[in-house]
């Protein structure tokens, strides 16, 4: 099952089609691939209001339930987004082109 046209957005880094979901734990707002995925580690259905809700799959809860896709969250997977916590430099922020002013009264 896919999620409805009227859900689907895309991606301001890659521009892939996504789907925004409210997260059953918390309510807050996940992308999630708009593809339906076997390998994926959440499952997402339509609520009765109309809204898109995602929940883990987890070893606890492994099976999909009628009316649930399973889906990948699209930070997985997005080839444009870099993870926060991972930086490409040294940590310092480069100071090129700064000119230092003196302290004025």
């Amino acid at each position: 099952m896919k999620p409805a046209s009227h859900h689907l957005a895309t991606c301001k880094y890659c521009r892939a089609s996504i789907v925004w979901c409210l997260t059953s734990a918390n309510g807050r707002r996940q992308p999630v691939n708009y593809e339906p995925d076997e390998t994926g580690n959440v499952a997402v259905m339509q609520g009765a209001d109309g809204k898109l809700y995602v929940r883990a799959v987890t070893a606890a809860r492994p099976e999909i339930r009628p009316g649930e896709w399973q889906a990948k969250p699209h930070q997985a997977t997005c080839p444009a987004r870099k993870l926060p916590g991972r930086s490409s430099g040294s940590g310092q922020r480069p100071t090129s082109g700064v000119r230092p002013v003196p302290w004025q009264r």
